[in-house]
């Protein structure tokens, strides 16, 4: 069977057997490394998604793989039931790292976000002294935190929500950015609010940088008013935008940090609720958990990946290769381009109607060898690993040059 038949064969498998809850681009990637995918055919691709951040420091990194490989030769699994000998240094050492006390580990994003809500209305009801049942949420407009049901019951998205009410109530949304709409909001329900839940930078919007100061004031607003800021650092957070997180770009400390996708290096799920001993204290034995929450495997990889953090070596590459990113990102509007945001190596590219819709562009992308992602119709998402090299980006941003000029 020629590789062309082969990719056809096993996207025809795909379509058959798997629920159509993503529209992936026709490509079959059978093995990847660094910066780079390649395909059944031997087709080679430069990766400028990073798995929405997950593979920030590449596709089979080397410390990393060696790490899983020397847990996969010792345990794997034990849950919770029982301690484990890496459990303990995961623990202290990602509080360390975020200047935190306490941490709470699952497994996706998602199951991070759900504990994140359970925390704060926990939280709400045993310190702050909130009613019960009366814990209130205030989130923003076009977010995106997950699938669950219950965080899509405070998503904005159409196509989210669509068939999967009743929504789960108790949460408010306000506009994004804006700081007045914010006050008034907390100001309706002081006593009844125990959180305000932002991304520091929108990802699924299009990549959203919030105004300056924002993020400031959001955090002075909360910490007069009694309330929880929860960072969701999923995709923002371990380096994507030049810092280890984005809150850093204020010089803003949340009270809670949500972490996930390159917490995992790309090799297994990790995520986690990172918080102060207070907030994450409200937790008793029994009332929330995880079977593969904080496993061992999971625990030697995100201990690597912590390790390889404190370098600073991914946010100075990001920092410095995302100036070149999004210089040469803008040199492009007027010219298919209509808008561009983000920060770091972290961009979300409008692109002009006239020139083809955000899918037509990442498929033209991948005819040329570049694999980016669309949202939203008429954006596209640059976020390449953070291993790429200022060759491999110059070469990226070529290809899409190009493409627009077709």
């Amino acid at each position: 069977m020629g590789p062309g038949r082969s990719a056809e064969r096993a996207i025809a498998a795909a379509e058959a057997h798997g629920a159509h809850n993503y529209h992936p681009l026709p490509v079959v990637v059978a093995s990847a490394e660094g910066a780079w995918m390649t395909d059944v055919a031997g087709r080679r691709y430069l990766d400028l998604l990073a798995g929405y951040s997950a593979l920030n420091f590449g596709h089979r990194n080397r410390r990393l793989i060696e790490a899983a490989k020397a847990q996969l030769d010792r345990v794997t699994l034990t849950s919770r039931a029982f301690h484990h000998d890496r459990f303990g240094a995961f623990c202290s050492e990602l509080a360390e790292l975020c200047g935190m006390e306490m941490v709470l580990p699952m497994n996706t994003g998602a199951e991070a976000m759900e504990t994140a809500v359970k925390t704060a209305r926990k939280w709400g009801y045993r310190i702050k002294g909130v009613p019960d049942g009366r814990a209130r949420i205030i989130a923003a407009a076009n977010n995106f935190h997950g699938r669950t049901t219950t965080l899509i019951s405070f998503s904005t998205d159409s196509e989210a929500r669509a068939d999967h009410g009743p929504f789960t109530p108790g949460f408010s949304i306000v506009p994004y950015g804006d700081l007045a709409a914010m006050a008034a909001t907390l100001d309706a329900a002081p006593e009844e609010t125990v959180a305000v839940l932002l991304e520091p930078i929108q990802g699924e919007a299009g990549v959203v940088v919030p105004p300056p100061g924002y993020l400031t004031g959001v955090r002075e607003l909360t910490r007069e008013r009694n309330v929880l800021f929860i960072a969701d650092e999923i995709q923002s957070g371990l380096g994507r935008t030049g810092t280890t997180f984005a809150c850093e770009h204020e010089g803003v400390v949340p009270d809670v940090y949500v972490l996930g996708k390159a917490l995992g290096g790309g090799v297994v799920p990790v995520s986690a609720v990172v918080s102060s001993r207070e907030v994450l204290g409200v937790h008793r034995p029994g009332e929330h958990g995880s079977t593969f929450g904080g496993n061992p495997l999971a625990c030697a990889v995100a201990l690597e990946v912590i390790a390889m953090v404190r370098t600073g070596e991914f946010q100075r590459h990001s920092a410095t290769l995302g100036e070149r990113l999004h210089r040469e990102l803008g040199l492009l509007r007027g010219k298919g381009v209509q808008e561009v945001r983000g920060r770091g190596l972290w961009a979300g590219v409008d692109i002009d109607p006239s020139r083809g819709t955000g899918r037509q562009i990442s498929e033209r992308l991948m005819d040329r060898g570049v694999l980016v992602k669309d949202t939203h119709g008429a954006t596209i998402r640059i976020a390449p690993p953070l291993v790429i090299s200022e060759e491999d980006l110059a070469w990226g941003l070529d290809q899409l040059r190009t493409v627009l000029a077709e």
